[in-house]
């Protein structure tokens, strides 16, 4: 079994593909890529964006206790252009330009 860590990204087979995801097949293990993680935009149908027997590059976003993998192919499209992830002062910046113009709204709102 490969030893697999959050923000890794790996190439899977899809195994099996349910309403609610695709399981793919890492290399001794399992792993979920949820419907919500396939793609940026709604996806009505997702046999419409995956297929058993395919070969898939995915991201790591999670690991559970019992090694359960969650997955993701959007995060990989949210990568696309940007040579590195945001750090977590990035992120930090980002939500607090929010949380400062969420006063400005709400007032505007009244």
């Amino acid at each position: 079994m490969a030893d697999y860590k959050i923000g890794d990204i790996v190439e899977g087979k899809i195994t099996g593909v349910q309403p609610y995801g695709a399981f793919v097949s890492l290399n001794g293990t399992h792993g979920l890529i949820h419907i919500s993680e396939i793609t940026n935009a709604f996806v009505q149908n997702i046999h419409d964006h995956v297929k058993e027997g395919e070969t898939v590059k995915v991201k790591i976003i999670d690991i559970e206790e019992d090694s359960k993998y969650s997955l993701s192919l959007r995060a990989l499209e949210e990568d696309k252009g940007r040579e590195k992830p945001f750090s977590k002062e990035e992120e930090a910046q980002g939500f607090n330009i929010l949380k400062d113009k969420l006063k400005d709204w709400i007032k505007q709102s009244q």
